[in-house]
């Protein structure tokens, strides 16, 4: 069993490596202008906080290693497009010839997806959260967030709504290896709704308009993932028959 799992270790190391590389290279050209990075991503935060308070780190070596995590991210976000190719890559080998075809959008789409749903908590979400967060009993407390905290807490927020919104991709590729059909997505919406509300309230700060900015998004995802389903590998009426009856039974 060892020496069949031999090629594709090695085929998997080989696109680690790959990634990994790219994520240096994207690391070291980061690290020569994280201030500009830190700055965008401080900006929801300063726009929120109340006069007087201001960002402050408090730990010896916080600002350097503020300054590695920040480079991180950068490099990982501008890795995306290098990393779904290589993940496209050492799946490839177990598809048909037709489905290899798709290598182009896939990385297209899931990159797109991704940085859609980081936008999307930037610009829509972190004003609300942080508002609330910070604001919060301002009129006893001063605002002096860490900035290590925060850059944990942003890029944590990041990747969950980037993540989040490549539901519709996964959808895709399963669908078309017929893996998922559009009534056993209809078949799972109920547990798919706890799913989703449960993975917000992890998340996201721990108020329900942030919660729910992140899972109606995610819902509509969730039905546009249905679509997708049933335009690429639709059930048979048998299928339908079959499930329908399973639901009576429950």
């Amino acid at each position: 069993m060892f020496e069949e799992l031999k090629p594709h270790l090695a085929e998997l190391r080989k696109r680690l490596l790959i990634s990994i590389a790219t994520i240096f290279v994207m690391f070291v050209i980061s690290f020569g202008f994280w201030e500009h990075i830190l700055d965008w991503m401080i900006m929801p935060l300063k726009e929120a906080l109340p006069p007087g308070s201001n960002v402050i780190f408090t730990k010896v070596g916080e600002a350097f290693f503020t300054a590695l995590k920040v480079s991180f991210f950068a490099a990982l976000i501008f890795s995306l497009p290098v990393i779904f190719w290589q993940l496209w890559l050492f799946i490839a080998p177990g598809l048909y010839e037709h489905e290899k075809k798709f290598v182009l959008p896939f990385v297209i789409s899931a990159t797109t997806m991704f940085v859609l749903g980081a936008l999307f908590a930037y610009y829509v979400v972190f004003p609300f959260g942080f508002s609330y967060l910070i604001n919060f009993g301002s009129q006893l407390f001063t605002a002096l967030p860490s900035i290590g905290e925060y850059v944990g807490f942003f890029t944590k927020l990041m990747f969950g709504f980037g993540l989040a919104f490549e539901l519709p991709v996964i959808t895709f590729f399963l669908a078309s290896l017929g893996l998922v059909t559009d009534e056993s997505l209809k078949s799972f919406f109920k547990y798919a709704i706890i799913i989703i509300f449960a993975v917000a309230a992890l998340l996201t700060p721990p108020d329900v308009l942030s919660q729910l900015l992140m899972a109606g998004p995610l819902v509509i995802l969730y039905g546009v993932s249905i679509i997708i389903a049933r335009i690429i590998n639709p059930a048979s009426k048998n299928e339908e028959e079959i499930e329908e009856a399973d639901e009576e039974e429950a």
